[in-house]
């Protein structure tokens, strides 16, 4: 895909063509035109994607109706039966039978849907003023005298450009290069790997995808089959859910060593894995789950990564987005929907009337200061909700399991009360706000 545009007010190069990358070039496509021109660059031969299940919430898809999205994404997500219900909550290591826990009460517009399925919607709607070239993964780049910045990747070529958006995942080039050229002043050199190196969580994660007839032929009956479930035990989840208007069932199981937090993970950190294998760690769960994980097929292991809590997240014309900013771990379904959130407010910022190349550093700190702390918040208490989901039920300190159940469930219920407060176009328009103060406007010019 290759376009011309004439005297852009200035270059925007996105690394990585996930779902925050390829949100962002929406964003500044609808709202900038051919303002500003877009290189997305793409470490593999096509936009593909990792994961297979994605939840989109409420704060999504806000961020879609504002894209003018949201009636293509709602044809290929899976509403759940009703539409006020989130996922049910089991508690699932009694080998003989569990029980359901609680069940969460969501908002109506919450769905699920492929990964896939997003990814293609996004590229559909791609600008014209957004260049693809794929197989062009960044190692560094240099800033120039001038400002602009110098791209080097690992086939040896290099491109030049004005803006520098680093959406390249956990294992982001753009965060490793920006936390090692940072002035000596702003973060403590002895520091630096805490920011650039992903953290291992000591969570193991299951992943499969797998035709929903399969197990309805296996257990008909399996409450998988329909509704979004969490299956809890003690340091043990299995999460699943529909996809695919509910012709295939996307599943996560984790087991977390919560001592090895923190440590390096030794061996590959996604490998294939025998389904056997899988069965084996969750001998001690309820019937449905073992016919649920009976099911898996072309089974991925992966070693679940986090980043630490960056400082900043903007440098002079270097921002980061989603996971290569905070990646999180899955407990609130939520990486994808904030990486949405940061590509909105950015992109809107850059495509800001008021924006200009000269005054592209205020309007990136605008969404740092706005993004980053809230990001951060979602994923300091999407860990602390895996580990309550963990507790052990045999160490209640002499209190009545029952009791405790129904201290944990409450507790559990305000952890997602986030989802509810502002929203992501809130978010925007305070961003706005600063952009405007940063810039000495009192009266801003909306768009």
């Amino acid at each position: 895909m290759s376009h011309s545009l004439a005297n852009p007010k200035f270059r925007v190069a996105i690394c990585g063509a996930g779902i925050g990358g390829l949100a962002l070039a929406v964003t500044i496509g609808k709202f900038a035109g051919h303002d500003i021109h877009i290189d997305l660059y793409e470490a593999h031969d096509a936009i593909t994607t990792v994961g297979a299940g994605i939840v989109v919430s409420s704060r999504t898809s806000e961020v879609m109706k504002e894209l003018d999205m949201y009636e293509e994404i709602s044809r290929v997500s899976t509403k759940p039966p009703s539409s006020t219900h989130g996922p049910k909550f089991r508690r699932s290591n009694i080998p003989q039978g569990g029980f359901e826990w609680f069940q969460q009460t969501r908002t109506p517009t919450t769905s699920n849907m492929h990964r896939q399925h997003l990814v293609d919607a996004l590229k559909q709607y791609l600008p014209p003023s957004c260049n693809i070239h794929f197989n062009k993964r960044l190692t560094q780049y240099n800033k120039q005298l001038s400002g602009s910045l110098i791209l080097h990747f690992a086939d040896d070529s290099t491109s030049t450009t004005d803006v520098l958006v680093g959406a390249d995942g956990v294992h982001s080039s753009v965060r490793k290069t920006l936390f090692e050229t940072l002035d000596r002043d702003v973060v403590d050199p002895s520091n630096i790997r805490h920011y650039t190196d992903p953290s291992w969580t000591g969570t193991l994660v299951y992943r499969t995808v797998f035709p929903a007839k399969k197990l309805s032929d296996l257990d008909p009956n399996n409450v998988a089959l329909k509704d979004f479930v969490i299956f809890c035990g003690h340091r043990k989840q299995v999460v699943s859910y529909p996809v695919s208007q509910g012709t295939l069932i996307n599943v996560v199981a984790s087991i977390t060593d919560e001592e090895k937090a923190g440590t390096p993970f030794e061996g590959r950190w996604v490998s294939s894995v025998s389904h056997e294998e899988v069965q084996e760690l969750y001998q001690d769960f309820e019937p449905t789950v073992k016919n649920l994980l009976k099911c898996f097929e072309n089974s991925s292991r992966w070693a679940l990564h986090v980043v630490n809590e960056l400082p900043l997240s903007v440098y002079n014309r270097v921002a980061l987005i989603g996971d290569a900013c905070h990646a999180m771990t899955p407990h609130f379904g939520a990486g994808a929907g904030q990486a949405m959130e940061d590509a909105f407010v950015l992109g809107r910022l850059l495509a800001h009337p008021l924006t200009t190349l000269d005054n592209v550093p205020a309007a990136l700190k605008a969404y740092q200061d706005v993004r980053l702390p809230f990001a951060q918040f979602v994923a300091r208490e999407s860990a602390r909700t895996g580990r309550m989901l963990s507790f052990d039920m045999s160490d209640t300190a002499g209190r009545n399991v029952r009791e405790e159940l129904e201290i944990q469930k409450e507790k559990l219920l305000a952890q997602w009360e986030w989802e509810g407060k502002d929203s992501p176009i809130a978010e925007w328009l305070e961003a706005e706000r600063k952009l405007q103060g940063s810039i000495g406007v009192s009266k801003g010019l909306s768009t």
